[in-house]
């Protein structure tokens, strides 16, 4: 019997907790006295992905009982132009060296996104640990990271609010309120329930606070979520609901004039920080952060909010996916006048194509039908680019999660 044919894929059980972690922490090269070091402890290293085989689906392949390559599927939902899909989130992916160039992580993922698709969890999430891994299985950027440097000196002069920030305790219901407030605006955001809210804590150190706005009649509009080491203040989150909040929450930042020598953080805005800022003559870095991919285009395009137009639109497309044959095939896209949308199969002549990337990044307006056209990315006349740009909203994709 060859190794290959010895091999089984199965569920990956909490028994397994102990090869679940050995096989993480040998992909990701993370050590447990790199994690000591930042102030884990044995118990809690040992512990911390369990909640992933608890409330996750987790595959994996087993050589006899050891497991030797996983890949794990969180239920999430997320908020896509005001409309909550649930989503897959991918992580936990790795297989030992010994066991690669085998084609099991593809048949991992297929098993993954079947099971999404059986699950209609639509749209899946990831964090890319190599770009052109998951390009070549379907997934495609949809959000951007800004990292910003501001020197003490540039810190913004306080600014007239009517309100006051509170500094409270990371766990206050006030912030779990604030962000949900927050995402149900915020197109591509997480819609972050005790699982997310876990999965976002998890790795963070024990000295992070929290600081959040109130305004005049004490209802929490915003919250910052900080910690300061070595003269440096470092930002976490802030997450404000209206341009009082965020004046708030910077006075609050600026009051560490005198404490730190400069301010670092992330933002997942499509706003620079640096022109709203009097001194804009920051150090700002925009870099990709989170991917998806469509898991069903049928199912996807069903509960897809595309924009109200005047009249109906009727577009046949070839789309192209390199792992999944149901999205694969031409189809007509069929849009009423109210924006409800169908994707069904078709035997006519497609006038655009794409492959499921592509349709991924459109749809979530990461990139426009026009750059995408310009690029070679989306083959079609000028007249179907406009119509799919009349079809799909603009609002930049914001995404502050990591799982």
């Amino acid at each position: 019997m060859s190794r290959l044919d010895r091999l089984k894929m199965g569920k990956v059980e909490p028994h397994h907790l102990h090869q679940f972690n050995q096989l993480l922490r040998y992909v990701f090269q993370v050590t447990n006295k790199e994690l000591l070091m930042v102030g884990w402890k044995e118990r809690e290293i040992a512990m911390a992905k369990l909640p992933v085989l608890e409330q996750a689906d987790v595959l994996g392949w087993f050589d006899g009982d050891k497991l030797i390559s996983q890949v794990a599927v969180y239920p999430f939902k997320v908020n896509i132009f005001g409309r909550i899909f649930d989503m897959g989130g991918l992580t936990g992916v790795g297989t030992y060296p010994e066991y690669a160039n085998m084609g099991l992580m593809n048949k991992l993922m297929r098993q993954a996104l079947w099971e999404m698709r059986e699950r209609k969890q639509t749209i899946s999430y990831l964090y890319p640990y190599s770009f052109p891994y998951y390009r070549r299985r379907g997934w495609e950027i949809i959000s951007d990271k800004m990292t910003f440097e501001v020197r003490d000196y540039q810190l913004p002069k306080p600014k007239q609010v009517s309100g006051y920030v509170e500094r409270v305790d990371v766990e206050h219901l006030d912030i779990k309120y604030v962000y949900q407030i927050f995402s149900s605006k915020k197109h591509a955001a997480m819609i972050r329930n005790d699982l997310a809210w876990d999965e976002y804590w998890r790795w963070d150190l024990d000295d992070i606070t929290a600081a959040v706005y109130y305004d005049q009649t004490r209802e929490p509009q915003g919250y910052l979520l900080y910690w300061i080491s070595d003269d440096v203040l470092h930002i976490k989150e802030m997450v404000y609901n209206n341009q009082e909040a965020r004046n708030g929450l910077w006075n609050f930042v600026s009051a560490h004039f005198s404490m730190v020598s400069k301010v670092v953080g992330s933002t997942y805005m499509d706003e620079p920080l640096a022109f709203w800022l009097d001194d804009g003559d920051i150090k700002e870095t925009i870099s990709p952060y989170y991917m998806a991919r469509i898991v069903d285009a049928q199912q996807f395009i069903a509960q897809f909010p595309f924009k109200k137009f005047e009249e109906e639109t009727t577009i046949t497309l070839e789309l192209n996916d390199p792992i999944l044959d149901w999205n694969h095939g031409v189809f007509t896209l069929q849009v009423s006048s109210a924006g409800h949308g169908e994707l069904v199969h078709s035997e006519k002549k497609p006038i655009a194509s794409l492959d499921i990337q592509t349709l991924t990044t459109m749809l979530l307006s990461y990139k426009r039908p026009s750059y995408l056209a310009d690029i070679g990315r989306l083959k079609a006349d000028k007249e179907t680019v406009e119509r799919l740009e009349n079809l799909i909203e603009r609002q930049t994709p914001y995404f502050s999660d990591y799982f």
